[in-house]
């Protein structure tokens, strides 16, 4: 015989909670966004399982990308770094990965955010202050000397220069010899936020779409 979930739970909420038994803190709760929150959650019968939630691994997502997900592999822990110099920052990478870290993260400086080679009249005083300094391929191969990115996830906080500094990233990782195809790691590449939030940004929104668009294929 069929269980009617819904009767059950109208069985249930007269018993406990209309009955007056246990009393509720307050008559409606809601979360932060102000939307109510249910006293109890069912599943919904007209609910497709397969094709709107599916299993970890398998589309459309909502589970997971990975069948195993964190019970696997645990997550890259990674700490945002860069200051200074290509040599500086990369003596703290190979610190940070000696000590445990298993992905980079690098912080830029704003001349190189706003594409600005460090000797530019409009990046004095903001060489390496909050983020490394790249300028060139030869910095990039500076930065990552002796670490191995077949082996190694790296992080790129960059937003308009990013189509360069990808670039220079898969130029340095060639020179090394690494498999292309075992390269990762993401860039932020949100241009728009730049554009919204921070100004750190070359083109127009139409433009920065294009450009954000092009990275991606």
């Amino acid at each position: 015989m069929a269980v009617n979930l819904k009767e059950m739970k109208k069985e249930w909420e007269n018993k406990f909670l209309n009955s007056g038994k246990f009393k509720e803190r307050k008559d409606c709760f809601k979360t932060d966004s102000g939307i109510e929150i249910e006293r109890i959650y069912l599943p919904d019968e007209s609910f497709d399982y397969a094709t709107k939630l599916g299993f970890p691994g398998e589309y459309p997502y909502t589970r997971g990308i990975y069948p195993t997900m964190y019970r696997g592999r645990i997550w890259t822990m990674r700490q945002y770094a860069g200051f200074g110099t290509a040599e500086e920052t990369n003596k703290r990478f190979k610190y940070l990965l000696e000590h445990g870290q298993m992905g980079l993260s690098v912080a830029f400086d704003l001349p190189t955010q706003m594409g600005y080679d460090s000797d530019h009249p409009m990046a004095e005083g903001e060489v390496g202050r909050v983020g490394v300094a790249i300028d060139s391929l030869q910095d990039m191969e500076i930065l990552f000397d002796g670490i191995n990115l077949e082996k190694i996830t790296t992080s790129m906080t960059i937003n308009a220069t990013a189509a360069i500094l990808l670039a220079m990233y898969v130029a340095v990782a060639k020179k090394q010899g690494a498999d292309q195809k075992k390269i990762s790691g993401t860039i932020k590449n949100d241009i728009l936020k730049k554009y919204i939030e921070r100004g750190t940004y070359f083109y127009p929104p139409q433009q920065s779409m294009k450009l954000i668009v092009d990275i991606f294929q």
